[in-house]
């Protein structure tokens, strides 16, 4: 009934708290879909993933920016959030109090689930851990790895990609 990227995105998020591979799985299935469309309720939980990555890591302008548009696109796209089993009028709320952690004096961040409005996501979010051998209701300990992952991984694919982009781009002029 779910995508599964979607389901995917839920487990990093609830389970695992890795939102870098949140932002990672759903943003792959967004490209796949519907990939010119900035303001999709896919982007606004994208968003949500990048903006609690910067926030654990203490960028606290880059969480502020990422829940700003997060909220902006959420707010306006309450439908399809209804559609994947999310309440959006209690997830905007959410992300503005999470806006005012990150802008707050000390930026204390804190982990928050998002707001099942369906057991049918629940549900098949559970199915979906079976499968993957997962515990749905254990929360992993958070540790450095996951905190700092974008610095572990391998960008050999994305340099190279960029340096091709760059030689198209000389060889236009």
């Amino acid at each position: 009934m779910y995508p599964s990227a979607y389901l995917d995105y839920l487990i990093y998020f609830h389970v695992e708290r890795d939102y870098f591979e949140c932002h990672e799985v759903l943003e792959e299935y967004w490209k796949e879909h519907d990939p010119k469309n900035r303001t999709s309720h896919w982007v606004g939980l994208i968003q949500i993933a990048v903006g609690l990555y910067h926030h654990r890591r203490g960028n606290l302008n880059g969480a502020s920016r990422m829940y700003d548009k997060a909220i902006k696109i959420l707010a306006k796209n309450k439908a399809p959030l209804t559609e994947l089993g999310l309440d959006g009028t209690e997830l905007v709320r959410r992300l503005v109090h999470q806006k005012d952690l990150a802008t707050s004096s000390n930026g204390t961040f804190a982990d928050f689930d998002l707001p099942f409005e369906k057991d049918d996501v629940l549900i098949s979010c559970q199915k979906r851990c079976q499968k993957l051998g997962i515990n749905w209701n254990l929360q992993k300990k958070i540790t450095d790895d996951i905190i700092h992952k974008h610095t572990q991984r391998d960008r050999s694919g994305v340099i190279s990609e960029r340096a091709r982009q760059l030689a198209l781009k000389n060889n236009e002029k």
